[in-house]
């Protein structure tokens, strides 16, 4: 992987932009973008209308390493163009912006309060693409809704049966076993979940680390000892459903817990905005969320 960007994961300043969304929930983002369904008939046009939009953000002057440690890309983002260059070596040559892939292909249905990953298949494939687009890490996603301990056991193993495979290719993973911030039980979760995950640091081979995305904690600070964890290169923030003001806030209550925020970096813009309006709503979206990444 290119020079620099491990440093920039583990000292930079910032937070991650998620910009991965796919499948079922891309129809969504683009709605919200004010690009309705009857705008393409394919998922083809659908795609292409959706990197319009992540090209429109990435190439923006707001977006830059300055503010913006790494990104997540969907798949069909990276094997797209962004001005002529490989979508991830964009990110990285032009804006200083450390590149990662979503790999997950979805959840299965609710089983013992929890939705584990659906099976990836070909991931060696993807995960050997990925490194030859330059890119740094991977994200997987799975979702805990009650907090049932053999549920939440079952999703800490998945994601690091998969981070352990993803650590062998040279890439870095960013496990992400979300507690749904709806949870009748959240806080109950959040200790299992952390319980789980600090049992599996153990078994990461010395000289490797993984990256963790969880939802805000219930509780200020609970995520310190994972923060602070040698087999941690760094833990991020997914914004859950949250209004952005409501994850800035809560997020800025967590030291050493910074942004990586999706629906609540996008939520503003539109489609039908000028440049300049387009440029101003993001700028002030990324300093607000800088803000509480680095308080």
């Amino acid at each position: 992987m290119p020079t620099g960007m491990y440093d920039k994961i583990a000292f930079g300043r910032g937070f991650i932009a998620a910009l991965d969304q796919s499948g079922g929930s891309t129809p969504k983002a683009l709605a919200q973008y004010g690009v309705p369904e009857s705008a393409y008939e394919t998922d083809e046009q659908m795609f292409d209308l959706v990197h319009q939009m992540r090209t429109r953000i990435i190439t923006s002057p707001s977006f830059t390493g300055e503010r913006i440690i790494g990104a997540i890309l969907f798949e069909g983002t990276m094997d797209r163009q962004i001005e002529g260059q490989p979508s991830a070596r964009y990110l990285w040559d032009v804006k200083q912006v450390v590149p990662f892939l979503k790999v997950d292909k979805g959840l299965e249905d609710p089983v013992d309060g929890v939705q584990l990953m659906k099976p990836i298949p070909g991931l060696d494939e993807l995960l050997e693409r990925a490194k030859a687009h330059d890119v740094f890490g991977t994200k997987m996603r799975s979702v805990i809704k009650e907090a049932d301990a053999g549920g939440i056991d079952r999703i800490v193993a998945q994601q690091f049966e998969l981070g352990h495979q993803i650590l062998a290719t040279g890439l870095v993973p960013i496990l992400e076993p979300e507690v749904d911030i709806h949870a009748p039980d959240k806080e109950r979760s959040e200790e299992r979940l952390r319980e789980g995950i600090s049992r599996h640091l153990d078994e990461v081979p010395d000289g490797q680390q993984v990256m963790l995305k969880l939802s805000i904690p219930t509780v200020d600070g609970f995520y310190s000892p994972l923060i602070d964890h040698p087999k941690v290169l760094r833990v991020v923030a997914l914004s859950g459903g949250y209004s952005r003001e409501e994850a800035n806030e809560r997020l800025s209550r967590n030291p050493g817990l910074s942004a990586s925020f999706s629906r609540a970096l996008i939520a503003e813009l539109a489609a039908d905005q000028s440049d300049e309006e387009f440029d101003a709503v993001l700028d002030r979206t990324i300093d607000s969320i800088y803000a509480a990444s680095v308080t």
